[in-house]
């Protein structure tokens, strides 16, 4: 007996009724339908359907037997489509949504590469910093930086979103480099107006048991502004501190013109960690070309990201010291 094929037709007649019409489904015969049924029941060793003249009717034995065959050929299909899938060449337009500034940094000048692999992709590129409702909008993947929301969208984590407390070097002359995150409430702060409060969390990176200590530092600052970039500026032209992602503030740093402040402590803006993600919505089958971008940049950005990586040398505590050395 092909087992497959008859759990397939008793399904299909349980739902028809009527083994003529399960044959005419199937396009097979009425008998071999009708084989497979009898042959399942002598397997089982019980009656799947009382017939009679109004047609067929699922016993006790058919309806349970019915709703866990549901379930098999569910999960049996499901995994021929995701098998087959794998085989597939990635194709069609992406609808993909990137926050502005990361966007520009990390995601587009990797485009040129992305699309000389997958060359029958087409991409819509949406750059915004707004939170798109990905159904309505018709996006099929979105790059979202933070903590995620609770939601029925699938996730997949691509970077660790790390921030760190930065300043000029004209501003650190000027006004000294803070030692311990308390220092912090005598600096000017640059604010970012999207942020919930004006308070900066630290724990210590190097100690394991300190680490769920957190030193919450209450900032003072005469600037704020909704767009990181422009804290960015503000900061290298040296009107004050800001918290800014390794991400952006990579190549001011590593050009020197913004120093990292207090490197033995982890900065955040809250008490949950962020990342950087990778969000689509629901689907039983991830689309080859959402796979295809995301495992793109996966590998892109790496692990460690690269911007933290090309840092190492920069963010050393020994680079702090000299400058803290200039006013104490």
């Amino acid at each position: 007996m092909d087992y497959f094929a008859a759990v397939r037709a008793f399904v299909c007649a349980a739902e028809l009724q009527s083994f003529s019409k399960t044959a005419h489904e199937l396009a097979v015969k009425t008998s071999t339908v009708s084989r497979y049924v009898s042959e399942l029941e002598k397997d089982l060793g019980i009656a799947l359907f009382n017939r009679s003249t109004r047609g067929l009717v699922l016993t006790e034995g058919g309806r349970v037997f019915r709703e866990h065959a549901l379930l098999a050929l569910e999960a049996l299909d499901d995994a021929r489509q995701l098998t087959s899938s794998l085989n597939l060449t990635p194709q069609g337009v992406l609808r993909v949504t990137i926050p502005s500034a990361f966007g520009r940094r990390h995601i587009v000048p990797h485009l040129p590469a992305f699309m000389a692999r997958f060359p029958d992709i087409d991409l819509d590129i949406v750059s915004t910093d707004a939170t798109l409702n990905m159904i309505e909008a018709g996006i099929d993947v979105a790059i979202r930086i933070g903590v995620l929301s609770d939601s029925s969208l699938m996730a997949r984590r691509i970077a660790p979103h790390r921030r760190i407390v930065c300043g000029s070097p004209a501003y650190f002359e000027r006004n000294g480099m803070p030692r311990i995150p308390e220092d912090l409430a005598t600096h000017n702060a640059l604010r970012l107006a999207l942020l919930p409060d004006d308070k900066w969390s630290f724990t210590r990176a190097t100690d394991a048991k300190a680490s769920a200590e957190q030193v919450l530092v209450e900032l003072q600052g005469r600037l704020r502004a909704d767009d990181s970039e422009a804290v960015l500026e503000l900061a290298v032209a040296g009107c004050g501190l800001a918290l800014l992602p390794t991400w952006l503030a990579s190549t001011a740093l590593r050009e020197g013109r913004l120093v990292h402040a207090l490197p033995a402590w982890e900065a955040r803006t809250g008490r949950a960690e962020p990342a950087i993600w990778a969000v689509y919505p629901p689907k039983k089958i991830v689309s080859s070309k959402v796979r295809a971008f995301v495992d793109f940049y996966a590998e892109a950005i790496g692990e460690p990201p690269y911007w933290d990586g090309e840092l190492a040398s920069t963010l050393q505590p020994q680079r702090a010291k000299r400058i803290s050395s200039v006013r104490k």
